[in-house]
């Protein structure tokens, strides 16, 4: 990469950068001072949209058609940090998404995520992660729409990891179907330890909804695996379970 190149690049990743920051503005403003949770969750979903449509990203959205007309479960594959804004811009706004619980640690963070509908779930405290994952559950009993990254966590490595069960807890307790989701490219913008992100293609396939009563629904561990071997189906990379199995092999 020549430096006419690299300066376009970095020029590029600042853009971005300053697109995101406005969108929290506009977002902080709007839980701050807008009353209704239906309107502060659409203009929040349109700020999320804006950190991808300012900096021309390339987003292309693919089986909307596949998200149920009721309440539904979705869960995604994680890869980078871009992946909470842009399901957050390009879902329709009723879906509220569940986040780590270390976003607790950092208030504004926490305000404007719990303000615009976000849940949060603990993964290192037990008693924390009980009581987080009996609200989940409530809310799906209550017909919210969630959204989870069941991986829990990201890495520079391609591939998709294990799924936590929680999301598909939920999903068999309220009795919503599950929609998984490949979310590609982002880890190729924004990786692991990396602070510009680069400018390119993000995709969205959104897939068919597994429903109640379908194979494997009937455990969370059939439903969480269903979901992700659909994901990788998609997705194109590698499934990072095999490596786990290879490594517990004996020799």
């Amino acid at each position: 990469m020549n430096w006419v190149t690299r300066i376009k690049s970095g020029a590029w990743g600042l853009f971005a950068w300053l697109s995101f920051g406005l969108s929290v503005l506009f977002s902080l403003l709007v839980v701050l001072i807008v009353p209704s949770s239906d309107r502060r969750q659409k203009l929040v979903t349109w700020a999320a949209k804006m950190v991808f449509v300012l900096p021309r990203v390339d987003v292309q959205v693919r089986g909307m058609d596949n998200l149920p007309i009721d309440n539904c479960i979705v869960v995604a594959n994680h890869a980078s940090y871009l992946d909470g804004p842009l399901l957050k811009g390009y879902l329709p706004w009723r879906f509220n998404f569940v986040i780590k619980g270390e976003m607790r640690n950092f208030a504004p963070a926490h305000f404007l995520l719990r303000r615009s509908g976000s849940k949060f779930v603990e993964r290192t405290d037990i008693k924390g992660s009980t009581r987080d994952a009996r609200h989940i559950v409530k809310a799906a009993l209550d017909g919210e729409s969630l959204g989870f990254f069941p991986e829990g966590t990201f890495r520079e490595e391609p591939g998709v990891s294990r799924f936590r069960p929680g999301a598909f807890v939920a999903a068999i307790k309220g009795d919503m179907p599950v929609v998984p989701i490949s979310i590609g490219g982002s880890r190729d913008m924004l990786p692991a330890r990396r602070f510009l992100p680069r400018y390119g293609p993000l995709t969205i396939d959104i897939l068919p909804a597994i429903a109640p009563g379908d194979p494997g629904f009937e455990t969370s561990r059939g439903l969480a695996e269903t979901a992700r071997q659909r994901i990788l189906a998609v997705l194109g990379e590698p499934d990072l379970l095999d490596n786990e199995d290879e490594s517990t092999a004996p020799g």
